[in-house]
């Protein structure tokens, strides 16, 4: 573990999501101890996507943007708001230089899937239809998210290559979780890792499916075929119950033909990066804006 990581878990809840609603409350606290990044440099904004039911989103505009990316935050299904992931999207977005729309997707167990895929393939078709109201190329629109989050963009991606929907450029993936299965090493041997393990992933996934079997659009791993995707950047963390899935689907995509940038960052945790101070997280967190800036830049 990373010495300047290592110090701070003791800060971190535990790794608990039994009580969905004790969990969203943990996490919004411990998003309020983040420190308030300073959006003067661009344009906050929320909006109602229309939709059934409508989808709220924030969208950050920096001034000459590059594209825009729809940011899906994580959360394990069951929590964060656009609240929450208001600082990480600000850093996205001073990162990439891209238009960022947060979306608040609908969460389980309340709403199981598909109701956040559904909210978030919503909010990609109204980004590209409305690509000149946001003073961005249709053609340069990426997927992101953290987590839970970069699994709904995954799914995205793939919904839209199906469907023959819009077109998404890149897809952003930070220790995306894509496999509800948990056969991996990593699903099966980190069982008391700090943040996020094996049962907390366990029960991300019972609350997002429910009874319902799962599909590529709840779990992309399962996705048989992997061809004609956009290009990827997938992030990893060290001891994440995530890591394996990650590193299988990147490779998997590059079997696929698809291009494929991946990077496992050494003595980190699921989440860590929210760990400002450390020398490694302000690495991940300039590299995942550097990603999307190339990506985007086109």
């Amino acid at each position: 573990m990373d010495p300047e990581l290592e110090a701070f878990i003791p800060f971190f809840p535990p790794a608990d999501l039994t009580d969905p609603f004790t969990a969203r409350k943990n996490l919004a606290e411990l998003a309020a101890a983040v420190p308030r990044p300073d959006t003067t440099d661009m344009e906050v904004e929320d909006r109602m996507v229309p939709a059934d039911p409508d989808v709220a989103v924030r969208i950050y505009r920096p001034r000459q943007a590059q594209g825009a990316v729809v940011w899906l935050h994580g959360g394990g299904f069951v929590m964060g708001d656009l609240d929450t992931e208001h600082p990480w999207a600000t850093r996205i977005t001073e990162g990439s230089g891209a238009v960022v729309i947060s979306v608040g997707y609908r969460l389980a167990p309340e709403h199981r899937f598909p109701a956040a895929l559904d909210d978030a393939y919503a909010v990609l078709a109204w980004t590209a239809e409305h690509a000149a109201e946001l003073g961005i190329d249709p053609a340069r629109i990426a997927v992101g998210g953290h987590s839970a989050g970069g699994g709904l963009a995954a799914a995205v991606a793939l919904r839209a290559r199906d469907e023959q929907g819009p077109a998404v450029c890149f897809q952003l993936l930070n220790q995306p979780g894509l496999d509800d299965r948990q056969e991996t090493w990593s699903a099966r041997n980190f069982t008391d890792t700090p943040w996020f393990n094996r049962d907390k992933a366990a029960a991300a996934w019972r609350h997002y499916l429910g009874s319902r079997p799962a599909t590529p659009y709840a779990a992309p791993a399962r996705a048989a075929d992997l061809s004609g995707l956009p290009p990827a950047y997938i992030a990893t963390a060290e001891f994440c119950p995530n890591r394996d899935e990650g590193i299988g689907y990147a490779l998997r995509l590059l079997q696929a033909g698809v291009p494929v940038e991946l990077h496992q960052w050494p003595g980190t945790f699921h989440g860590s990066q929210a760990i400002l101070s450390a020398e490694v997280s302000q690495r991940q967190n300039a590299e995942l804006g550097a990603a999307l800036r190339r990506a985007l830049a086109g």
